[in-house]
């Protein structure tokens, strides 16, 4: 899965707007599941109590990464934030999917026809419209930072957990209710009730699907991602730009946070500098750097020969 102090700002606006929803939406489905007695609407309460969890724990992620850097860990604690989404991946997949696959299957072998349908139809298109204007904020939120990326590509792109993960929760809740939707109107219509299960088992494995994404990405920003291409550009013309500078040889990055990015470069210099002039050069890279991609805030630069 580029990250800026600006994303995380956005990040948490989100996370908000889909906390607040979320929960209003959890106690209207449950309220729903009660009344009707339909498991689809039972999966869909569960799913959002998930979406409340994962937005607390993407909320504590972010406070945790605040945290100043400590002699165990000198580096700081910015990577709390990868750490806390992929524990939302584990929510996901163990409360949300794994849950409704239990009840999905329940429901289709002993199946149970609905009371007041009617209630359910209304609570479901109340949720598609909570649920939509959690995804409308999260897009508002992720589209300055998307740039000309689709957006399958800035999930996989942005080195910021937290709107992306957003960006995946609500789409699968808006599909999710859909599913719901679907299976209620068909038992209601084929007086067969196995289609509330089979909605149910649907929520499920879409719930699944998504964790595993979630977490494939999340795992990987864990291990230690680099700049993005375009970060990349900039640190390297930035370099060749310096003076005294003769060519950059090596450059290694590595994201410690979103907002914080880890430069490694071994560079040849002019040969005919002094110590203290090749002090100044190396200090001035290091500025350059800083004023072309601002996150780069940890940078060691090595002064070497180019050998054949």
């Amino acid at each position: 899965m580029a990250g800026s102090g600006g994303e995380h700002g956005e990040s948490t606006g989100a996370i908000l707007a889909a906390f607040l929803a979320n929960m209003g939406i959890a106690v209207i489905k449950f309220a729903g599941f009660l009344v009707t007695g339909a498991s689809s609407l039972l999966a869909e309460s569960i799913h959002s109590v998930a979406d409340s969890s994962n937005q607390g724990l993407l909320f504590w992620g972010g406070r945790a990464a605040q945290q100043a850097p400590t002699e165990l860990h000198q580096f700081g604690y910015g990577r709390n934030r990868y750490f806390w989404s992929f524990i939302v991946a584990a929510v996901l997949f163990s409360v949300g999917g794994l849950f409704s696959i239990y009840e999905g299957v329940h429901k289709i072998q002993h199946p149970e026809q609905l009371d007041s349908p009617i209630v359910a139809f209304a609570i479901l298109g109340l949720a598609m419209v909570f649920e939509g204007f959690a995804l409308r904020t999260a897009i508002r939120h992720a589209t300055p930072h998307r740039g000309s990326r689709s957006w399958p590509e800035y999930i996989r792109r942005s080195r910021s957990p937290e709107l992306p993960v957003l960006l995946m929760e609500d789409s699968a809740a808006l599909i999710g209710l859909s599913f719901a939707l679907i299976g209620v109107t068909l038992s209601e219509v084929t007086g067969n009730a196995v289609w509330d299960g089979i909605g149910t088992l649907g929520i499920g494995a879409l719930l699944v699907c998504v964790a595993a994404v979630v977490a494939v990405e999340m795992k990987s920003l864990l291990l230690g991602e680099s700049a993005t291409p375009e970060d990349m550009n900039k640190v390297e013309a930035a370099l060749e730009g310096a003076d005294g500078v003769v060519s950059v040889i090596h450059l290694l990055t590595q994201h410690l946070s979103p907002d914080e990015l880890l430069v490694a470069v071994k560079a040849e210099f002019d040969p005919a500098l002094t110590v203290p002039e090749l002090a100044a050069a190396i200090n001035d890279c290091e500025a350059r750097v800083r004023e072309a991609v601002p996150i780069a805030e940890r940078i060691y630069i090595e002064p070497d020969i180019r050998r054949a």
